[in-house]
């Protein structure tokens, strides 16, 4: 199996270490990782590296990322979706579309969150969602996010007491789209969650190029999927051998570049003043 990334679309009920198994017996490899995970009760998109791949994750993991998502108003749950216990709960039916979308406002831009109790944040050395589990109460402390774009995309659609609609946010890794949907429903008095949760996009990265994982998965060259991350640049030989051998190259770049070496990935480099030295290195690539 050469070293390249993989587009999952993750199924409901699946963790995404369990998508991470099935494809270790599809592929016949155990070096296998992801790019961020998605809770069981969420769908979409997985980024992940294949033997070497795992070494492009670092630079994907903390991408931008978009999600489709159905916020319910009428309950509030300890998970902050629909897979939690109820909390408490109150009709929504008097809330209006013009004082949902007044609070997706204020959720627009650089905003403190405080991430759900039941996300994958170590608090002394354990998740919280692990405490959450062991019956423990769980204070996480805010946290600076960006929500770049937030925007309601249904009407209002009322299913008994309370009201469902559909939603598309773009914002900065770390964000909790759960979370969003709670504050929403606290805000206005009648609790909130999540209800459907599906990432669509991470960094350049779209689910539209995505398999399911009971389909032949889509395997990109690690040459194609670093331009969607990078600028690139061809090495000479000289350069090539100086970038194996752990040393760096004169160079004018002003960012993180992919080097190819006869048009395949050698390696990706940052810069250090005039220079360039190697972040991640593939040097089975180089026959010089």
């Amino acid at each position: 199996m050469p070293s390249a990334l993989v587009l999952i679309d993750k199924q409901q009920g699946w963790t995404s270490h369990d998508v991470v198994a099935k494809l270790r017996g599809i592929l016949g490899t155990r070096k296998i990782g992801h790019a961020g995970t998605l809770d069981p009760m969420a769908t979409g998109l997985l980024v992940l590296g294949v033997d070497g791949g795992t070494k492009l994750l670092q630079f994907i993991s903390g991408s931008d990322k978009q999600y489709i998502a159905t916020i319910r108003l009428g309950a509030s749950t300890h998970t902050d979706d629909a897979e939690g216990e109820i909390l408490s709960s109150a009709s929504a039916l008097a809330v209006t579309k013009e004082q949902i979308d007044a609070e997706i406002a204020k959720l627009t831009g650089e905003i403190t969150q405080v991430p759900s109790s039941v996300s994958a944040i170590k608090v002394e050395g354990k998740r919280a969602y692990d405490l959450v589990r062991e019956g423990q109460e769980v204070e996480l402390k805010g946290r600076q996010v960006r929500v770049s774009t937030f925007q309601r995309t249904s009407d209002l659609r009322q299913v008994q007491d309370f009201l469902d609609f559909d939603v598309v946010v773009d914002c900065s890794s770390g964000t909790y789209i759960r979370a969003l949907a709670r504050d929403i429903g606290a805000a206005l008095g009648v609790g909130g969650h999540l209800t459907v949760l599906r990432r669509t996009k991470i960094g350049n990265f779209d689910l539209a190029h995505a398999t399911e994982i009971d389909k032949p998965p889509v395997v990109i060259p690690l040459s194609e999927a670093v331009l969607k991350l990078f600028p690139a640049i061809e090495l000479t030989e000289a350069q090539a051998q100086d970038i194996v051998h752990g040393k760096r190259i004169n160079s004018e770049a002003n960012g993180i570049v992919a080097a190819t070496w006869n048009s395949e990935l050698l390696a990706v480099l940052e810069p250090v003043g005039n220079e360039l030295k190697s972040v991640v290195v593939f040097p089975e690539v180089f026959n010089g």
